[in-house]
């Protein structure tokens, strides 16, 4: 009998070719698939790799994952990271394999990735109303009874648009309130009645289960320990009142899912998560944190929770994008060779992290240099006239932040050692 295929393993026998930005040109001339680089263990400086490139810190990854698991363990609550930050399925499983309950996604294609690549238990943090998607929705789980579906819902018709695209399909939907964050945040229900009437209208479809409830803190303009704790227990006080009422009693389901926490307040969503009074069936309290896989410069770094409770733990940034001087046309300027294309801006500019000199290799701190500006394929970079010496042909790290729009730009990404060793290639699918 075949043994059946791991399509993350599977990763492994694509070819390396031209799809894939700052990869060694020769590894598509000898025909390498990613898995025989991969086995190479190519130095990243010398073994033939291009700039701009991308790459992932091993030993920050690996702390990054661990971190946050334990840190969710410790608390008692189950895990689903969000997993448009990376939509890398080699970090899901891995993700998986350190406690997680399941992946979180945005939309019905990152779904649909997570289900390629075998997830068992998606939660959707969107209410979902395109038709054709609820319709897979409701195949896959026809097809397999182990997969576990979650999605938000925030409006009466929004459950109207679900029930007619679900009409006659062999599957029910769990579905979780979405209470919104404050009265100027994103989406989710604003008032309590809404709550209600959004409630009975899922109660009423035969499509549909009410699951539980959920948001999303960070959505909230100005928000701040008091805000963020003040609109937890809102939301912890909505699954307390929906359970009054009978509406999570005789679905057949097992648990109340309560979930909330992005990568800014998780201390936060820890503390109120932990004062969930008893209902009438155990309750899952489901923390969805993404951005902490690689963690950031610049962003997240500022913001995470660790900050505030250190002894809990840390994260570090795990992502460095090498690229090269390709002109020095005045004492004070540079220019290397990636931008736009290459590099998040969307929170800030990128960090200059170190020189590492043409001439002998040696990596240095960046001392007065910066970044200014991008253009499509230059970043735009001023020295200060004692600034660590720069000329064409050095290579220049950079540091960015927000990992979601870091990862987006980069479809295969390699994995290096403190050494400068490359052992893997994350691949991601954006």
């Amino acid at each position: 009998m075949a043994t059946a295929s791991d399509p993350v393993k599977d990763l492994a026998d694509e070819p390396v070719d031209h799809r894939f930005k700052g990869l060694p040109p020769d590894a598509q001339a000898d025909g390498l698939t990613v898995g025989q680089l991969a086995a190479q263990r190519r130095d990243l400086h010398t073994g033939g790799f291009t700039t701009p490139v991308l790459t992932l810190d091993a030993d920050a990854l690996e702390h990054n994952l661990t971190a946050l698991g334990t840190y969710a363990a410790r608390h008692g609550l189950a895990f689903a990271p969000h997993g448009k930050t990376c939509m890398a399925p080699q970090l899901f499983r891995r993700q998986l394999d350190h406690g997680a309950w399941g992946i979180t996604v945005a939309m019905p294609h990152q779904a649909r990735v997570c289900r390629a690549f075998g997830i068992r238990t998606i939660f959707l943090a969107n209410e979902l109303v395109d038709a054709p998607a609820l319709r897979w929705v409701a195949d896959e789980l026809a097809a397999d009874p182990g997969f576990r579906f979650v999605c938000y819902v925030d409006s009466v018709r929004g459950v109207e648009l679900m029930d007619a695209a679900l009409r006659g399909h062999d599957a029910t939907l769990d579905v979780v309130l979405e209470l919104g964050a404050g009265a100027e945040g994103r989406t989710g229900i604003r008032t309590d009645a809404e709550c209600q009437a959004v409630a009975e209208a899922v109660a009423a479809s035969p499509a549909l289960r009410l699951a539980g409830v959920a948001g999303y803190e960070a959505t909230m303009p100005g928000a701040d320990a008091d805000t963020v704790r003040a609109w937890l227990r809102r939301l912890t006080a909505l699954a307390a009142d929906l359970d009054k009422q009978g509406l999570f009693t005789g679905t057949g389901l097992d648990e109340v899912i309560v979930s909330a926490g992005g990568s800014e307040w998780f201390d936060a969503v820890a503390e109120v998560f932990a004062e969930i009074p008893q209902l009438s069936l155990p309750v899952l309290p489901l923390l969805r944190s993404g951005a902490y896989v690689s963690h950031d410069h610049g962003w997240y770094s500022g913001l995470t929770p660790f900050n505030r409770v250190p002894e809990e733990g840390g994260l570090l940034p795990a992502f460095r994008l090498w690229t090269q001087v390709v002109s020095r046309p005045t004492p004070g300027q540079a220019f290397v060779n990636a931008g736009k294309r290459d590099i998040a801006y969307d929170l800030g500019l990128p960090e200059v992290l170190a020189v590492r000199s043409a001439r002998d290799g040696v990596e240095r701190t960046a001392a007065g240099i910066r970044v200014t500006k991008l253009s499509d394929q230059h970043a735009w970079i001023e020295t200060d006239a004692d600034a660590t010496p720069l000329e064409v042909g050095d290579q220049v790290s950079l540091g960015m932040a927000h990992p979601c729009t870091i990862f987006e730009k980069w479809p295969l990404i390699p994995v290096v050692e403190d050494d400068g060793t490359v052992t893997d290639y994350v691949r991601t699918f954006f």
